[in-house]
């Protein structure tokens, strides 16, 4: 690989990833560790900040500079990032339309026509649904971002769905989106459990606390515990069946985040699933045109069989 090609190839290796070691770098070039670090002093020459630590568990990082170097994107990179800016231009997050419509057109000005003409087409043929989630402030998101990262507790006001008030301590670890709503979840250090907050009723207090011990995540990851939490709001009735299907086909035909699917073995899976009424809940699970087991939920079972005899009455000849 000629030296210029390879300086481009390293630098975005260093860009791909936060902490390289020197080993892992000299592996995927194809050269020396000598090598490797004779190309970092190139770069070091042209002004890119790259951080080197000594010592046989050594390695190398891109540090932040005076100015922001020029980003080496492959061509699905570049189409991934001109469409995810121009969802955040329409997105639920205040002050990011106007940015991210500057940094698209920055963006699209320099993408070969090749490109630029995928991402016209998918802005083209795309549509919207209009009426999205309640918008979230970026300096939060990003407050709580750097809190996650770093480990140090969080304070902040919050304000319940009944509109109490109210002074929250959290060890925070995750923020979740939904698409609609962004959530933060976080160990509660006052009520000593998992809990989730969502990001629009929350005020961060700065600076934030000390750092803390991370803990092992809640059962089935931060995602599904936010789905969990999402279905117990939004469902007055919930029951579990075992699907006689993959997890992975039930997944595309079940309402996203607030039904949970968990996989049993490969052609079953354990559905958690919800509705207003177990009636409604049989019709619903009857739509899925998939055979289950109703587990342990006796009222989901009675309104399956009421509503099995009604089909069957359906379709009684005379």
């Amino acid at each position: 690989m000629e030296t210029s090609a390879r300086l481009l190839r390293l630098l975005s290796l260093l860009q791909a990833r936060r902490d390289w070691p020197g080993g892992d770098l000299a592996e995927r070039l194809g050269v020396t560790t000598r090598t490797v670090r004779a190309d970092v002093d190139r770069l070091r020459s042209l002004g890119y900040p790259v951080h080197s630590t000594p010592g046989v568990a050594g390695g190398y990082r891109l540090g932040a500079g005076a100015a922001l170097p020029p980003l080496l994107l492959d061509d699905d990179e570049a189409v991934a990032v001109a469409v995810g800016l121009r969802t955040a231009a329409s997105g639920t997050v205040s002050g990011m339309a106007e940015t991210s419509v500057r940094a698209l057109a920055k963006l699209e000005q320099v993408l070969p026509s090749r490109l630029r003409q995928r991402v016209n087409a998918l802005q083209t043929y795309t549509v919207p649904v209009p009426g999205g989630g309640p918008v979230v402030d970026a300096d939060v998101l990003t407050a709580i971002a750097r809190a996650c990262r770093d480990r140090e507790q969080l304070r902040f006001d919050y304000r319940a769905h009944d509109d109490v008030a109210s002074l929250r301590t959290v060890e925070p670890y995750r923020l979740v989106s939904t698409g609609r709503r962004w959530y933060l979840v976080g160990w509660d250090r006052d009520r000593e459990d998992w809990r989730s907050f969502r990001v629009d009723r929350l005020s961060p207090r700065i600076p934030t606390g000390p750092r803390f011990t991370p803990r092992e995540p809640p059962e089935g990851g931060f995602a599904a515990y936010v789905a969990r939490g999402v279905t117990a709001v939004l469902w007055a009735y919930r029951a579990q069946v075992r699907v006689h299907a993959p997890a992975e086909v039930v997944v595309q035909r079940v309402p996203p985040t607030t039904w949970i699917v968990a996989p049993i073995d490969d052609r079953t899976c354990l559905l958690d699933a919800g509705a207003d009424t177990p009636q409604l809940l049989a019709v619903y699970l009857g739509a899925l045109d998939l055979d289950f087991d109703v587990l342990d939920a006796p009222e989901l079972a009675a309104a399956t069989r009421r509503l099995a005899d009604r089909y069957a009455r359906a379709v009684t000849e005379p």
